[in-house]
């Protein structure tokens, strides 16, 4: 996230730093809090037993070992430890026993005979159980479909963890949440809130709304629910883990819903937009020669978040997903056809079984740096925020305890505190098990590098946590080590020669010097050789450095080529949102043209951007629609249309298959077959030879330099000319019984543009076009 705008070292003030992405501009004043001070609340009704939308609340107080029996009358009253009542459920009797439980695990649980819910608080001073039973209140609004169960500080409490065992329960189907209630004082950092039901931070699924994007007439509130009905799922008898070495990813950094939405998918309308839609699409992924995704986030969040109340932004649908609202459960909206959470988990685990089947392995975009519930001036509490605020966000004690906002977003996950580091410890652990994750980017890492107080920390807890973790030992973990305080750790990461970095550096470096700026030629040059400057540390290797042009926030490649400036006015923030400073560069002409000399120069950059990244050492990562030139229309912060500004279009892949697209697939399969290309040690003299006398020289935009191979002797050539002239390159002579052969030359039309076996050349010098790229190979 935020990959444009607040990784440029060292920012002047954290409030400049404002996320691009999460379109936060900086205005003159907030909203006030007793104006904006709403919260989510659910249907199972308030604290005094009242059902938001029907039926009636059926409380049980003082839990013991004890059994309430569903039958007729009574409906509503409580139980004490002294007395049982009855109560009417439909067409049907239920008999449930609850005891006291056990601490863990958190969440809920299977024990002998029945269901175990356990949830921390530390500061809550009474914790209740509401349960909505499936089936339940469908047919008369008197009907009892809730039942709560106040928790005994002395009998279901351990610690700070509160806990009650029930039999008798449905083993699926069942909604669940918790009433939490404490001290009052806002300036202690509490915000304790009883009438309204939270979602369990542990919750394996979240039940909401079905379909992506569809507002409901009311908020729909999240709520906990469990499956111990299905069998487990079949990963298969010949199913392996692809095991990817990290010398050899490609990553391809995209959106579940984005990539099948659009109608051009082909796809049928229930599958659009969906984790199987994702699978339908394998065979392109394969084509284009990636052995990695890297999802945009896929655990629940709320996409409807800008539609809580009258806002400029409202006309939007958080389409990206940064957004969280619970860490283990997966995004139930994108099952297909509205399937609900159940389906969600399923089709998640399919996706990930055919993309392993194929080879591709995926790692997941994980925000643990904030969540969805806002800031104080405009509150939204469904879980985190009212079962224990000052233990789960970092928070200004000395500014009457207002919520920290390290994140662009109003809040600040406290990840460092024990509680919350063994939250996403368990998280991670969670889907590495349970969906067979291959590896996590961390969004906005640096807030995991913050204290409780939001100062940073030289040897951050869970960040160590992390990376010595037994069961995250074979995963990739990517940092993206910047936030919106203007904490930027790229090189600098703490990373027990584990981290890998998404390397902004880098990023900013190779567009200014493929645009022309002058006196970047040594600093490219450091960087395609694998930013040694930044990761030789240790025992850190090339591929600790993610290198990446693109990503999802910012320009699109296209739009970097064809746009000097960010038109956001889509956004509903008057162009105040997204990054000014894109080192974009328009060619000539700002956005759409039909100059062919433009478009042609355009092209040449583009395939030029790709040759760059596919030839430096470390590890690539493109980003889904690059492949055809996918355009935003000059939109740098695209986060809030569910629209073909992020839809990836598949007829227009039709329509640049045998052109554009099979230059980035061919080059990415030349990186495949060349490990020269993706070493595991930095280069030092011996490897690469730089065709170089002028390096002081700021006008110098032409680089030469030869990589060299050891063990086969097919050494490759490379040279970027960024002259808006022709330069006479001179070729060294190949290595010993080989020959120089062609491979790319931006400057030709496709097919010759780039020709993988090689076209022979003999000559000494080179003639290459301004603002083009070649790469000669030494073969046989």
């Amino acid at each position: 996230m935020d990959s444009v705008g607040i990784n440029r070292a060292p920012l002047g003030a954290a409030a400049t730093a404002v996320s691009a992405r999460r379109g936060i501009a900086l205005r003159p004043a907030r909203r006030s809090v007793a104006a904006a001070n709403r919260v989510a609340t659910g249907s199972f009704g308030d604290a005094s037993g009242r059902v938001g939308c029907s039926g009636k609340v059926r409380r049980f107080d003082y839990v013991r070992t004890t059994t309430a029996r569903a039958q007729s009358g009574n409906a509503g009253r409580t139980m004490t430890e002294r007395q049982e009542r009855e109560c009417t459920m439909p067409n049907s009797e239920m008999s449930m026993k609850y005891s006291s439980g056990k601490a863990f695990p958190l969440g809920v649980s299977q024990v002998e005979g029945g269901l175990n819910f356990a949830i921390f608080s530390q500061h809550a001073s009474s914790v209740i159980l509401c349960l909505k039973l499936p089936g339940r209140g469908t047919q008369d609004k008197e009907d009892i479909d809730v039942v709560e169960f106040v928790l005994d500080c002395q009998r279901n409490k351990t610690g700070d963890i509160w806990h009650v065992s029930v039999e008798g329960l449905p083993a699926s189907g069942v909604l669940y949440g918790y009433r939490v209630d404490g001290p009052q004082g806002w300036d202690q950092g509490h915000r304790f809130d009883s009438s309204t039901v939270l979602l369990d931070p542990y919750a394996k699924l979240v039940s909401g709304h079905k379909y992506f994007g569809v507002a409901e007439e009311k908020p729909t509130q999240p709520f906990g629910t469990y499956d111990f009905d299905s069998s487990p799922f079949d990963w298969g008898d010949n199913y392996r883990l692809p095991n990817v070495p990290e010398t050899d990813l490609v990553i391809y950094e995209m959106n579940v819903r984005a990539f099948t939405a659009d109608e051009s998918s082909g796809l049928d309308s229930d599958v659009r937009g969906s984790y199987l839609g994702v699978i339908d699409k394998i065979p392109h992924l394969l084509e284009l020669g990636v052995n990695a995704v890297e999802l945009l986030p896929v655990f629940e969040f709320d996409e409807l978040e800008f539609k809580r109340y009258p806002n400029p932004r409202d006309h939007m649908v958080n389409t990206w997903g940064y957004s969280t609202i619970n860490f283990f459960a997966p995004m139930s909206r994108y099952a297909s056809a509205g399937g609900g959470p159940v389906a969600a988990s399923k089709e998640l685990k399919q996706m990930v079984k055919e993309l392993h089947n194929a080879g591709i392995e995926v790692i997941l975009d994980v925000v643990y740096n904030h969540t969805n519930e806002a800031d104080d001036a405009n509150p939204y509490m469904t879980s985190f925020r009212g079962i224990d605020n000052k233990v789960y966000y970092m928070l200004d004690l000395n500014n009457n305890a207002q919520l920290l906002n390290f994140s662009g977003c109003g809040n600040t996950l406290n990840c460092n505190h024990p509680v919350v580091m063994e939250l996403i410890l368990d998280s991670l652990r969670h889907w590495v098990e349970e969906y067979h994750i291959d590896g996590f980017r961390f969004d906005l890492a640096s807030v995991l590098c913050r204290g409780p107080d939001g100062r940073p920390l030289d040897a951050p807890p869970l960040i160590k946590e992390i990376a010595k973790d037994a069961v995250l030992s074979r995963c990739k973990i990517i940092a993206e080590p910047w936030d919106c305080g203007g904490l930027y750790l790229v090189g600098r990461f703490p990373n027990w020669d584990r981290w890998a970095e998404w390397n902004g550096q880098y990023r900013d470096d190779i567009r200014r010097f493929i645009k022309g700026d002058p006196g970047m030629k040594g600093v490219f040059a450091t960087r395609v050789s694998g930013s040694a400057d930044l990761y030789k540390v240790n025992q850190r290797k090339p591929h600790h450095s993610v290198n990446f042009v693109i990503a999802h926030d910012g320009f699109t490649l296209y739009d970097l080529v064809s746009y000097n400036l960010k038109h956001n006015d889509a956004n509903g923030e008057g162009g105040r949102d997204g990054c000014n400073d894109n080192f974009s560069w328009n060619g000539g002409v700002e956005g759409e043209t039909n100059d062919l000399s433009v478009l042609s120069l355009r092209s040449r950059q583009m395939k030029n951007f790709h040759v760059a990244l596919m030839t430096s050492q470390g590890t690539p990562m493109m980003l889904m629609g690059d492949e055809y030139g996918h355009t935003r229309y000059g939109n740098n912060n695209s986060y809030g249309h569910d629209t073909c500004i992020n839809h990836f279009q598949w007829g227009q892949l039709e329509e640049r298959r045998d052109g554009h697209f099979r230059f980035f697939s061919e080059m990415i399969k030349f990186r495949q077959s060349n490990p020269v290309l993706r070493q595991d040690r930095f280069l030092n003299k011996n490897d690469v030879t730089w065709h170089e006398d002028s390096w002081e020289n700021q006008e110098s935009k032409f680089l030469a330099f030869t990589v060299h191979d050891h063990n086969s002797g097919g050494d490759i050539f490379l040279a970027f000319n960024v002259h808006d002239y022709f330069v006479d390159a001179v070729i060294p002579p190949p290595p010993h019984h080989k020959c120089w052969n062609r491979v790319v030359d931006t400057n030709l039309e496709s097919p010759h543009d780039i020709v993988p076996e090689g076209v022979p050349f003999s000559g000494s010098r080179y003639r290459i076009a301004p603002y083009a790229s070649i790469l000669l190979k030494a073969m046989p």
